[in-house]
């Protein structure tokens, strides 16, 4: 969100912008709620409402003993995801933005700040699931404060005020559909680690993929525009928008599939260390590797885990659940290799990958860092990126646990290489 720029704010969050396919664009500004506070007004508060409901959606078939689990440090309780993005609006916008607004928990600040550290000390991420107090009911009494304070604050602030909020409302309402999508990647995990599968949906079904067309996109070398490139939505990492030499490079048109993994594990891919970058091979034997991440093998035959519970491997299916090593180790055995961000992007922009969006997070082979002239914003949501650009990939599209609404062509997800508990696959290129 480029500072400043209150006046130019696109309320995109208000608008049905998800990237359902490859080509498809954000809808036009909502320029009379701008105009009008009071339209401004309702439109936030509804926006808000709706983001903060599908928070509780998501974490409603869960028990509370469910949500107190912390399964490994990079995974975080459903309970902790539910006060932390219940901070974010009670620490940016009620505690910066509404005078005498009382705190619902002096301790709640200290709890549940995930890793600003211009807002304050914060209790260690790795501790999350000792936090067994506050209850999960209490974090739903926290939730409901919250949520009556910034709808009020909606309906009674006046305009000015409502026009510089409305850029860090709707940083707040993305940041929350991030831990969305973390809440079923961190949930799943820890059922996965359960002797009895348990099932979070009985009747959740893993999205149906695409094959048409031609297996390859061919992009024949040219200077393209990547990064975002108006003042709807994004998040700073998206910009600047600038000019990179793409091609000549065919793009697979595909995900890659779990029958196209089965054939690289009886290939022996696991075990072949010619395959594997020095540490993804390291990592591999080190933690035991020999299928992608929530795979079982069962009486001779490849299960998985899902948010239905233990399931069949469908050999159909876009694989899941693989890290940037295995991604690479793949491709290298493919005989190709992984796009970069840039030729997935204009690829994407092309409008002919199947599933670029809502069933797997692709790998890149482009380290996370800044683009051209980047500068983080000033204050504490200038932590929200860019001190993370270092060692890590960046991942393109989107998952099926994405919410509605939070997918574009130019988001730019990133994990480290040996993580893979998020919904994450790939597809590939080729320079011959």
């Amino acid at each position: 969100m480029e500072p400043g720029n209150a006046n130019n704010v696109l309320l995109s969050c208000l608008e049905k912008n998800v990237t359902k396919q490859a080509s498809a664009t954000a809808t036009p500004p909502l320029s009379s709620s701008l105009a009008d506070p009071r339209g401004l007004a309702q439109g936030l508060e509804e926006a808000f409402l709706a983001v903060r409901n599908e928070t509780e959606r998501r974490a409603a078939p869960l028990s509370p003993e469910d949500q107190q689990i912390q399964s490994m440090p990079d995974a975080s309780p459903t309970k902790w995801h539910r006060a932390h993005t219940t901070w974010f609006w009670e620490q940016f916008l009620l505690g910066e933005h509404c005078p005498g607004y009382r705190p619902f928990h002096p301790d709640f600040a200290f709890l549940f700040n995930s890793y600003y550290v211009s807002a304050g000390p914060r209790h260690s991420r790795n501790h999350r699931g000792d936090i067994t107090r506050p209850s999960a009911d209490q974090v739903g009494a926290y939730r409901a404060y919250v949520d009556a304070a910034v709808v009020k604050f909606f309906r009674e602030v006046g305009a000015d005020k409502l026009r510089e909020v409305a850029p860090l409302v709707e940083v707040g309402l993305n940041h929350e559909q991030q831990h969305q999508e973390l809440m079923f990647t961190d949930i799943l995990h820890a059922f996965a680690q359960n002797p009895i599968p348990p099932a979070y949906d009985p009747d959740w079904r893993f999205p149906a993929s695409t094959r048409t067309g031609e297996d390859w996109l061919t992009l024949n070398e040219g200077i393209h525009t990547v990064g975002h490139v108006d003042d709807s939505f994004h998040f700073d990492n998206e910009k600047p928008a600038h000019r990179a030499l793409v091609g000549p490079v065919r793009v697979s048109r595909n995900l890659v599939t779990n029958a196209e993994w089965l054939a690289f594990m009886r290939d022996g891919g696991y075990r072949t260390a010619t395959l594997w970058l020095m540490d993804g091979f390291a990592t591999v034997n080190n933690e035991g590797w020999d299928a992608p991440g929530h795979w079982r093998d069962i009486d001779g035959q490849w299960q998985m885990m899902t948010l239905a519970g233990l399931k069949p491997v469908d050999p159909d299916a876009p694989v899941c659940h693989v890290s940037y090593y295995e991604a690479d180790a793949f491709a290298r055995w493919a005989g190709k290799h992984l796009p970069t961000e840039m030729e997935w992007e204009v690829a994407a922009r092309a409008g002919q990958l199947n599933d670029a969006f809502g069933i797997v997070w692709q790998w890149t082979r482009s380290s996370y860092s800044p683009y051209p002239g980047y500068r983080a914003i000033e204050g504490a949501l200038g932590e929200y990126n860019g001190k993370f650009m270092i060692n890590q990939l960046v991942l393109r599209g989107s998952s099926l646990a994405t919410p509605e609404g939070h997918s574009r062509i130019t988001y730019r997800n990133f994990f480290y290489p040996h993580h893979r508990w998020q919904f994450t696959g790939l597809r590939l290129a080729d320079y011959e």
